[in-house]
């Protein structure tokens, strides 16, 4: 948000940066929306275990699914726990409420309505957070596996 001082006419900015504006650049071009490491941890985990023919980041499927196993329409979101307001480690920004904490709440209801529209295809949709692939990633691809398997019965 920017204001102008009325006497002088000068302009500053509500948000204070800690960083140089370059400096600002090169921290947010690292955040990454695809080809995320948990994403690549778990891609990684199902090549492992034998498991192929999957596509990644699919234009033409609502929200945009991180891993898809087209043959049996499962779509697979790996979602940040920031970004996507995780219920077990979400913490509240403590600078600039005013600009995160709505678009962290526009990201969970576009989440919502990706999920209710594939669910409408006829897709299987499962949201595995980015702690649980840190913390076990064998649980998260058995959990996609058994998905899958229950999906062809």
């Amino acid at each position: 948000m920017i204001r102008r001082l009325q006497r002088t006419g000068e302009v500053f900015s509500d948000m204070v940066d800690c960083y140089p504006k370059e400096t600002r650049s090169r921290v947010m071009s690292k955040i990454r929306s695809k080809q995320t490491r948990p994403e690549i941890l778990l891609r990684k985990c199902l090549w492992r275990r034998g498991w192929r023919g999957y596509r990644i980041n699919i234009k033409d499927l609502p929200g945009k699914p991180d891993i898809v196993f087209r043959s049996q329409k499962v779509a697979i979101f790996i979602d940040g726990c920031f970004w996507h307001k995780c219920p077990m480690c979400f913490v509240e920004p403590k600078s600039n409420r005013e600009y995160w904490l709505p678009k962290i709440e526009k990201n969970v209801a576009r989440d919502q309505v990706a999920n209710e529209q594939l669910q409408k295809m006829g897709w299987k949709v499962i949201r595995i957070w980015e702690h649980e692939v840190k913390e076990d990633v064998e649980k998260c691809a058995e959990k996609i596996i058994k998905q899958i398997c229950s999906k062809n019965e």
